[in-house]
């Protein structure tokens, strides 16, 4: 079985930084990429950004500049650092894993519970 646990998550100002991070555990042969996305309340799950097992990095266009993804594949995490933060970034964020859980078997899609960033004006 695998696991993606959030933590990082909270209250900040308008302005403000959090940072947020997703360990992925279990049976796990190798990752690929790792991702964020955000859920506001009524909408569609967005894209937030991506990094690849090289270390690419994409960014949806309202993050860019303000958001760093980053990821230690030594612990299997990723990380979302986020600075400037505005109240239209108040959402569940949510990680995600496309892994292969073993040797062989084909990469799948996994996700985390979610943790909640609400950002004060």
């Amino acid at each position: 079985q695998v696991q993606l646990v959030e933590s990082g998550g909270g209250l900040v100002q308008t302005g403000g930084s959090l940072r947020l991070s997703c360990a992925a555990s279990g049976s796990i042969f190798n990752i690929n990429t790792m991702a964020w996305y955000r859920q506001a309340p009524g909408m569609q799950r967005e894209f937030v950004a991506v990094i690849t097992s090289g270390g690419t990095t994409t960014y949806a266009d309202s993050v860019k500049g303000r958001f760093t993804i980053s990821r230690s594949s030594a612990k299997n995490t990723v990380y979302l650092q986020m600075n400037s933060l505005k109240p239209e970034d108040t959402s569940v964020y949510y990680c995600n894993a496309a892994l292969a859980p073993y040797a062989g078997s084909r990469y799948l899609d996994y996700w985390g519970q979610g943790t909640q960033v609400t950002v004060s004006s």
